[in-house]
C-alpha cells in the first residue's frame, strides 16, 4: 500500500467532468484507490463518490493504492491532477 497527498489545482474543484476524468484513470488499474479528505474517505473509482466529496480548488487529498499495480496507479493518478484533469 503506498500513500500520496496532492492539492487540487482546479479553479472549480472536481465537478463531474474533471471528476469523470479522475475516475476514467482510476478505473484503468487493478489496485483499489481510495482518497482521504477532512475525515471521509471516497472511492476513487465511483463518479458519485468523488462528487460527494465536493472537494474545492486548493483542498489536500491523500490518494492510498492498495495492489498489484499500486505504483503505476498512483503515479497515473497524480499525474492526472497536477495537468488539471482535462480543464
Amino acid at each position: 500500500m503506498i500513500t500520496k497527498k496532492v492539492i487540487i489545482k482546479n479553479p472549480t474543484g472536481l465537478h463531474l467532468r474533471p471528476a469523470g476524468n479522475l475516475c476514467k484513470v482510476a478505473m484503468n488499474y487493478k489496485s483499489h484507490i481510495t482518497f482521504m479528505y477532512g475525515e471521509n474517505s471516497a472511492n476513487a473509482k465511483s463518479v458519485l463518490s468523488v462528487l460527494g466529496a465536493c472537494i474545492k480548488c486548493g483542498d489536500e487529498l491523500e490518494f492510498k493504492c492498495e495492489g498489484p499495480d499500486e505504483a503505476e496507479a498512483m503515479e497515473a493518478l497524480v499525474n492526472a491532477i497536477e495537468n488539471g484533469l482535462g480543464e
